[in-house]
């Protein structure tokens, strides 16, 4: 027909049609040719329709020397569904009729209501980035709880190894300090000195190696299945991503725990002198601005590496109504990242009560294997540590023997069918009925 209707085109203009085609068959041509014509126009427009819509974006140059973004895993249709299909975009995705979300250089950004749990707008939700210090977070998230504050630790010399002229506190080898002072250090400071001894002291006998595996574990129960931790600090790590919807979920758990809101919120402390080391103690400011000049602040994280850029985690309540903003990819200039994490919560409060173009999932979900054993999704990871997510899930946070991980990792991987089942069962659990979002146009 296709043939045809095409001779029947080129002979449109001809008083006489080509031989052996009658003036019905040319009717009928034409009529199919036309209705191929529509349903291709039809095509094309719903496939612009769907198309990612930009984000609002300053008008800035990169900074020279800005390294390339590490390459991500492969995108997973049901991961980047998490939280409701509308999420499902590399660009904005607000409520409809909101206004227009600030221009920022963050690749990535979300918005929700820590009460609720509602997502009230994103840039590229479920894009992977490269988290930085705010992984500390899912540190805290992790740890925090298994950690009496009042108790003394001695500092080792393996929780002073950290990359040079990264940020530390100042802990000396041999000190004793309490673990209160390791969590200001950590979200005062940025301390990856503190990190290190807080990793090896929650890991228990499995030390750091054992909390990254319980990070990983407990990114997955939280639902940030796009999350994986190669570092408790944030320092670079092969295969080390988030995203700004796994960022919320991690931010929400903190949040809950009155010591994080209690230290999120210092603004100064002392870091006690160690007399048998001769050396005096000294100040520490907390380096989110936030908190000084954002009416309302409830506290966050920052974070920055060459590599991850700056990343921002900042929450703050406005009449009951506490919202948190997760930035990845930022730059510097015009806004740093504490202040583009500002612009947004100034946004989310600006919109109605019930604005939603998604939702935050609950702890525990219904995908209790999340993506740890998946090799079409799991970040790339040297082995053995792709299987101790699940391993420390499944051993309740100790660590399990190599041969018994192996094990466990064999018969995950034998199941594929069964955890895809599972997820597409998540993502029907966790779709979100009401009004669809809508995009605004640059």
């Amino acid at each position: 027909m296709a043939a045809f209707a095409a001779a029947v085109t080129t002979f449109a203009a001809a008083a006489v049609l080509p031989a052996g085609i009658t003036p019905a068959q040319a009717a009928t041509a034409k009529a199919a040719t036309a209705k191929a014509a529509a349903a291709k126009a039809s095509t094309t427009k719903a496939a612009a329709a769907k198309a990612d819509i930009p984000c609002p974006r300053p008008k800035v140059k990169p900074p020279k020397g800005r390294p390339p973004r590490p390459v991500p895993p492969p995108d997973d249709p049901v991961l980047r569904a998490v939280g409701g299909d509308a999420l499902d975009t590399d660009g904005l995705i607000v409520p409809p009729g909101s206004k227009k979300p600030p221009a920022l250089t963050a690749t990535s950004w979300l918005v929700a209501d820590l009460d609720t749990g509602e997502v009230l707008g994103s840039c590229g939700p479920h894009v992977y980035g490269t988290p930085a210090s705010v992984q500390k977070l899912l540190l805290v998230a992790t740890v925090m709880d298994k950690l009496d504050p009042k108790q003394t630790m001695t500092v080792t010399e393996g929780d002073l190894d950290i990359e040079v002229n990264s940020s530390a506190v100042g802990l000396l080898k041999g000190g004793k300090y309490d673990i209160r002072t390791l969590w200001l250090g950590l979200l005062l400071q940025s301390g990856n000195d503190a990190a290190n001894a807080l990793a090896r002291l929650g890991g228990g006998k499995g030390g750091q190696p054992a909390t990254v595996a319980a990070m990983n574990a407990e990114a997955k129960r939280l639902g940030a299945y796009q999350t994986h931790a190669e570092t408790p600090s944030g320092l670079d790590g092969p295969g080390q991503f988030t995203s700004a919807y796994d960022l919320a979920l991690i931010a929400r758990q903190c949040f809950e725990k009155p010591d994080f809101r209690k230290y999120a919120l210092t603004e100064r402390t002392q870091i006690p002198a160690q007399k048998k080391l001769k050396k005096g103690g000294f100040q520490i400011q907390n380096e989110n601005k936030l908190i000084y000049n954002y009416k309302g602040a409830l506290g966050g994280k920052t974070g920055f590496t060459t590599l991850a850029r700056h990343s921002y985690v900042g929450g703050a309540e406005r009449n009951g109504r506490r919202l948190v903003a997760t930035v990845l990819g930022a730059e510097a200039a015009p806004l740093r990242g504490w202040q583009q994490g500002a612009a947004l919560l100034d946004w989310g409060f600006s919109l109605p009560k019930d604005a939603s173009v998604g939702k935050l999932v609950e702890p525990d979900g219904a995908d209790v294997k999340g993506t740890a054993a998946d090799a079409s999704v799991a970040p790339p990871a040297p082995a053995p540590s792709a299987p101790a997510p699940a391993a420390a899930r499944a051993a309740g946070g100790r660590g399990l023997s190599l041969g018994l991980a192996a094990a466990l990792a064999v018969i995950l991987a034998a199941t594929p069918l069964l955890l895809l089942l599972t997820q597409r069962r998540r993502r029907r659990l966790r779709r979100r009925p009401g009004r669809d979002p809508v995009v605004l146009p640059r």
